[in-house]
């Protein structure tokens, strides 16, 4: 039997310094996704390719996800994601977790081994050592390594959430994103980034990751108000894309998504001065950019 044309997309985050040299971020997208092409083209699920490829963005410390996180203004840090699997609409999200390697392995030991969808703060620690998931040993500060060290003024670092989108063969979608938000949060700051509608979505028709300012997101809906515009009304995805952008812009935000259709269609727009950014299209094609 035929087997459909796979895609798969993937973003470091919305708001790079203009001037910056992303030529590391530039190469390590493109391996990503022809890793994640080999694994969808031998029958991986969409699912099993986000999760790998959004743990190996947050492992590569380039992006503010992960081990590249930036310490809240209580010297902490706390860890955000959240997963979507668009053949069943499951779901499964950390927020504010602190000590563990991985938050989006921790989001899809919630999913797969609980009844909940997100767990949050001291909660979501005890869980993800209780299912023996990787612990950060030792002091945190040698562990990560925040990509605003070296930068003259940090609290020019835009965001720097991940995410990815994938099409498998059997033409099932999922979504993942992760980060360590913004630069200087409060304590317990929780942005769009682990609560699906707002910073990712998946279902039958669509696959949505965000990046931007978390906020706004979340009073936009980005991420479920794109899937709705869809299948409410009637939009093509780029128009739905934008216009769901528009109402970020509308509230004062700015940011960008990464979206990836059940036909394979990609868009990746955004309305900062660039994203980072990936994509395999269906037909083969790949890129990667930043501006």
């Amino acid at each position: 039997m035929p087997v459909a044309p796979v895609a798969l997309v993937i973003h470091g985050g919305a708001g790079p310094l203009r001037g910056g040299d992303y030529g590391r971020e530039v190469v390590h997208m493109r391996g990503l996704i022809e890793a994640g092409r080999d694994r969808l083209n031998a029958g991986a699920s969409a699912l099993t390719v986000v999760v790998a490829t959004v743990a190996a963005l947050e492992a590569s410390g380039l992006y503010v996800a992960g081990r590249g996180a930036s310490p809240n203004l209580g010297g902490g840090y706390e860890l955000d994601a959240s997963l979507m699997c668009g053949a069943t609409r499951r779901a499964g999200a950390v927020a504010a977790l602190t000590g563990f390697k991985s938050p989006i392995t921790a989001a899809l030991a919630v999913m797969e081994r609980t009844p909940h969808v997100l767990l949050a703060g001291a909660g979501a620690a005890a869980f993800a050592l209780a299912e023996g998931l990787e612990a950060i040993e030792g002091d945190p500060d040698g562990w990560f390594t925040p990509i605003w060290r070296g930068v003259a003024r940090p609290e020019d670092l835009a965001t720097g959430t991940v995410g990815c989108v994938a099409l498998d063969q059997g033409g099932a979608l999922a979504a993942g994103t992760s980060t360590g938000g913004v630069f200087g949060k409060r304590p317990g700051r929780v942005g769009d980034s682990p609560i699906p509608g707002a910073g990712v979505w998946a279902d039958g028709r669509v696959a949505v990751s965000c990046t931007g300012a978390g906020e706004m997101f979340i009073r936009a809906a980005v991420a479920a108000q794109i899937a709705f515009r869809l299948r409410f009304g009637g939009q093509g995805l780029e128009a739905a894309a934008i216009g769901a952008l528009e109402d970020v812009a509308a509230l004062g935000g700015e940011g960008g998504l990464i979206a990836l259709s059940a036909s394979g269609e990609v868009v990746m727009p955004y309305n900062s001065a660039g994203m980072k950014r990936a994509a395999l299209y269906p037909d083969g094609r790949i890129v990667s950019e930043v501006f």
